[in-house]
């Protein structure tokens, strides 16, 4: 019934499209607002609570901006938003930009974790950023208002600052060089930090990802994913923005209860085109479906035509399983759309042509461990996700250790330079230093962005992170390949295996497995260990240390990644406490 009186924006109309080409994200704002596309909010089982045109958004996010204005917010400050998925925090994330201001969209709390986590997080993001404000949702006013207390941080809820007068007041004018918001990467192997992007940086990344997934009529943009992550942030809000895109949203939480809303969204709005998860949401989905349901009567997922895949390793096998369980609905395996990119240049840096689909290569253990083969065994090989070509104007390059530039098919770190790499990390010059290096022919700087991977062709494939690597007897391991190995076992989830190196008593290093288990019985406990031991062994052909921890313990970043550094921490405190197993 809500569906018939609300009516939802439409995929297109009279305006003009137009693919970022803005100076400022003030501009690209004002353009959107002329048209009469826009946001679309909808409840956990996919009913439409509020349509939300750019027009009106560009009216709340003008008032918001007064008031901040009025309330002593100044051009730089940094204004911190709890990212909630709603018009408030859209409207709040605009009016910092038209004041000048730096807006700093920081998690929601999660299911793990708890309270007190999620006050330490908001805590350590506060203090790194110095935010002359933390705009917050109502509900959640007790947490954030601890964290903003602990840190000194002024903290206001948004239905009360919406309550407030918005005196008429001068707003700067934006300039392409200037800062335009704060994005906190994840953290997956170190302490969160603030990347500064610029709007010149954002509207570039903007524009190159339009014209690499060939933007168009009635294309719509359906998303569950968070807004305080960079392919929630930029990818499915920022960039509808800029590019005039209608989007229909479900909350993350909404998601994570019903996974299949997310395919039902897609299957009910017509000219539902675009939609982007990592893996692990293609997963829970297939995983979801039975086997007896007739998904052609459910879903129709045949406009599908860019199904994008990032923001972790990518798993072909996760993939084929879910076209196996959506093909009778019409989806598409070309549709799958992979990339490559991170929050410290904008988004994006490769994404794959449309219509190329999932491609893969096999290749050797040995070539990914940089040891010599042993041909005493068979060779095992590794499929690895080809991640597409570069953005427009984005230079990418495998180097070695040394600097020097590998070719094709050598592994080595990903180096990438352009107009969207971020301008620096936010008050830490070290940090920008370390991964910020000059460029010899004196043009923009090279990204050390810490992953490995290697060029074909022009394609960029990514085998793993360098930091994450185990090294055993001076051999790489891959931990996304223990953890693979483990996933086969029945009864485990992505996200239920941690690896990771520690050193032994002899001072030598072994990998160490922590995996969340499920079972009670003690006598099932120990033959649990003892199978995910063996499969480790052939994965890696040496003994481990396998930890069996209760459900929900292996922590998170803020977008739901696993975080195995924390892990390992975590762990050598004895604040992850294992199952005691009798030998």
């Amino acid at each position: 019934m809500q569906d018939t009186l609300i009516q939802s924006t439409p995929n297109d109309c009279a305006l003009p499209r137009r693919r970022a080409d803005f100076a400022t994200f003030n501009e690209a704002i004002d353009y959107a607002a002329r048209s009469e596309k826009g946001l679309n909010f909808h409840d956990m089982r996919g009913t439409l609570e509020r349509a939300y045109p750019y027009r009106e958004m560009r009216e709340d996010a003008l008032a918001m901006a007064h008031r901040l204005v009025a309330a002593g917010i100044r051009p730089k400050d940094r204004v911190a938003l709890i990212a909630e998925t709603c018009p408030e925090f859209a409207a709040l994330f605009c009016a910092c930009v038209y004041a000048g201001a730096w807006p700093v969209p920081l998690p929601l709390p999660t299911t793990f974790g708890g309270k007190e986590s999620y006050i330490d997080q908001l805590v350590v993001q506060l203090e790194s950023s110095d935010p002359a404000l933390l705009i917050f949702p109502p509900e959640i006013a007790e947490m954030t208002q601890a964290a903003a207390e602990r840190v000194g941080c002024k903290s206001i809820d948004w239905d009360t600052l919406a309550a407030q007068d918005a005196p008429e007041a001068d707003l700067p004018e934006a300039q392409p060089e200037d800062i335009c918001y704060l994005q906190y990467s994840s953290g997956s192997t170190r302490f969160p930090t603030g990347v500064a992007v610029t709007h010149k940086a954002l509207l570039h990344n903007l524009y190159g990802h339009a014209q690499a997934m060939d933007l168009g009529t009635n294309d719509r943009c359906v998303s569950w994913l968070p807004w305080y992550h960079d392919m929630g942030l930029v990818g499915c809000f920022l960039s509808l923005i800029a590019n005039q895109v209608s989007a229909d949203y479900l909350k993350t939480e909404h998601f994570a209860r019903r996974p299949l809303a997310w395919l039902d969204l897609i299957s009910r709005n017509p000219g539902s085109t675009l939609s982007y998860s990592p893996t692990f949401g293609y997963d829970i989905c297939a995983r979801r479906i039975s086997s007896q349901s007739n998904v052609a009567e459910r879903f129709d997922l045949s406009r599908w035509r860019t199904a994008g895949n990032g923001a972790d390793m990518i798993r072909p096998d996760v993939m084929q399983n879910f076209v196996n369980a959506f093909a009778e609905a019409g989806f598409k395996a070309a549709a799958f759309t992979p990339s490559y990119g991170l929050a410290e240049a904008t988004l994006a840096v490769t994404v794959m042509p449309p219509g190329e689909g999932i491609r893969v290569e096999l290749v050797e253990e040995e070539r990914l461990s940089g040891t010599r083969p042993n041909l005493n065994r068979p060779a095992r090989y590794r499929a690895i996700v080809n991640c597409g070509k570069p953005l427009p104007d984005m230079d990418v390059e495998i180097r070695g250790e040394n600097g020097d530039i590998r070719g094709d098919h050598q592994i080595g770190k990903v180096w990438c330079r352009g107009p969207s790499i971020m301008h620096s990390y936010f008050r830490n010059e070290d940090a920008t230093t370390d991964c910020l290096v000059p460029a010899d022919d004196g043009g923009s700087a090279w990204l050390d962005t810490g992953d490995m991977g290697y060029m074909a062709d022009g394609y960029l494939f990514i085998v793993g992170r360098a930091k994450d690597m185990i090294i055993i007897n001076g051999k790489n391991h891959w931990p996304q390949d223990i953890e693979w190995a483990v996933e086969q076992l029945p009864g485990f989830n992505h996200g239920d295996i941690a690896a990771f190196a520690v050193e032994r008593d002899d001072g030598e290093e072994a990998p160490a497995v922590l995996v969340h288990c499920r079972v009670s019985d003690p006598e099932e406990r120990r033959v649990l260990r003892e199978r995910i031991r063996e499969k480790v062994q052939s994965v890696t052909g040496m003994s481990c240390l396998v930890e069996l921890v209760p459900p929900r313990t292996l922590p998170r970043t803020s977008s739901g990644k696993l975080s195995r550094a924390k892990a390992k921490r975590l762990y050598l405190s004895g604040e992850i406490q294992p199952y005691k197993l009798a030998a």
